[in-house]
């Protein structure tokens, strides 16, 4: 029987934004939110499928369709709820997901018109619960007597941590900065993930139990080992991936050459953008950022935000090959920030003081398909030109940092730095699992999660099996 609640629109319901001329000049977030009534009409789009194929596509495996129906009913809190019960940073998620590749490309509605907009409706429902004065006292489970350390508060982390503490584990994470969240307060604009969001998404994790030590590097402050002898019985390395790629070109080394971390560190972590806050940072004019992901275009807005009268992106392929999300190359489009596709840098040029001055790029043609499937850009012979810029900001991806790859022994990793671990999320070494950037190398928060959650259900199987 047909679902006379059924909402039979073809297009999701609009994201109030800030409007792009006046959020160019601000850090305040660019999506508002939706309103109840907006949440409660885009969840009534759902056709509640039998098979539900858009958990299927979400890798902390969230009961989609249950949520929607509450958020339909207007049940905002059992929504929550049901999300939180397998996701322990909905708020997060609902934000930075790209749920389009994800929970939103399986949904039955995407075959006809647009996907009913999971990600917004997660986020609402988070939100709404943040925003409640009496919220209800989460159920603290009781200690079952075994110790676990997680390495990094990044979505890795804090998810394998919330997972196994919910399992009853005594959870300590050791975080290297001086605040909590890893690349949620280092890597990712304000405007786009506030930090006050990810605090209180921290605070829920500390209200059932969960130990956080800060200013612990491990590799330097204690070692993997050493934690072991302080009696954790197992370890979850979830340290990300913060070690900055660069071109290899050259130039590299003048003044104004900023890796994407450097610039996102300083601005997010260390609010360089405000005025009651020392940090420094460079003030641009015309500025250049290589690269096309999703940390370009943060890198590319901030620095628009800061200031900037020109911003570029640098790609070397065409815009169906763009990595960023979709949203996020629109959002960039709409703050003025010109693309130069089909460009790849081969130098960077300075002037008499060493402070950058140009870069130069050469010309490109799509090829053959290499072997992700991509077409393989190819240069244009004598197509060289100068693109006038007095700052380069390299945004072509992370590595793993070697410090604790290089402090623990029998620790195996890949060519490319990443920690070596099978399915499970288990190292070479006993009791010491990992996942996330660690792993694989920079890829994106969700992704990082699902291995979080994979990695808590393999300790508890591993602490188990030694009972």
């Amino acid at each position: 029987m047909a679902n006379p609640k059924l909402n039979k629109s073809l297009v999701k319901n609009p994201m109030p934004e800030q409007d792009p001329e006046v959020r160019s000049h601000n850090f305040d977030e660019v999506a508002l939110g939706y309103t109840p009534e907006m949440a409660m009409d885009e969840a009534a789009r759902c056709l509640d499928c039998p098979n539900s194929p858009c958990r299927n596509g979400c890798p902390v495996g969230v009961k989609i369709p249950r949520f929607l129906e509450k958020v339909r009913e207007g049940d905002f809190e059992a929504a929550y709820e049901i999300v939180t019960s397998t996701n322990s940073l909905p708020a997060v998620c609902g934000r930075v997901c790209p749920q389009e590749k994800q929970c939103e490309s399986k949904c039955i509605r995407g075959l006809k018109g647009e996907s009913v907009g999971i990600g917004r409706l997660e986020r609402f429902v988070a939100d709404y619960h943040m925003a409640l004065a009496d919220k209800p006292v989460p159920e603290v489970p009781a200690f079952n007597g075994h110790r676990v350390a997680v390495i990094g508060s990044g979505p890795a982390g804090l998810t394998c941590a919330g997972d196994l503490r919910k399992m009853g584990y005594d959870v300590t994470v050791f975080e290297a900065f001086h605040k909590s969240g890893g690349v949620l307060v280092y890597g990712i604009p304000q405007f786009r993930l506030p930090k006050e969001i990810v605090a209180a998404e921290i605070e829920n994790l500390k209200a059932i139990g969960v130990k956080i030590v800060n200013n612990a590097i491990i590799g330097k402050s204690i070692t993997v080992d050493e934690l072991f002898e302080d009696g954790f019985e197992a370890i979850f390395i979830g340290s990300g991936a913060g070690l900055p790629q660069f071109l290899h070109i050259p130039g590299e080394n003048l003044m104004g050459v900023y890796s994407a971390n450097e610039l996102l560190t300083r601005t997010n972590l260390m609010k360089a953008y405000r005025d009651d806050y020392d940090t420094p940072i460079k003030r641009f004019h015309r500025v250049a950022v290589v690269g096309a992901g999703n940390v370009a275009m943060d890198a590319a807005r901030v620095a628009r935000r800061l200031g900037a009268s020109e911003v570029h992106i640098v790609y070397r392929r065409g815009r169906d090959e763009l990595p960023a999300r979709l949203e996020e190359v629109e959002h960039a489009e709409a703050e003025g920030i010109e693309f130069n596709l089909l460009n790849n840098p081969c130098a960077i040029i300075g002037d008499e003081n060493g402070f950058v001055k140009g870069l130069e790029c050469i010309r490109q043609e799509l090829g053959e398909p290499d072997e992700k499937g991509r077409r393989r850009p190819v240069a244009v012979e004598g197509s060289n030109w100068v693109l006038e810029v007095d700052t380069v900001i390299i945004a072509i991806g992370t590595s793993p940092n070697p410090l604790i790859r290089s402090t623990t022994p029998n620790l195996n990793t890949t060519r490319k730095g990443g920690i070596e671990a099978d399915e499970n999320g288990q190292t070479s070494r006993e009791g010491v699992f990992a996942g996330g950037d660690a792993v694989t190398g920079s890829a994106t928060v969700i992704l990082a999660m699902g291995a979080g959650k994979t990695g808590a259900r393999s300790i508890d199987a591993y602490i188990k099996s030694k009972q």
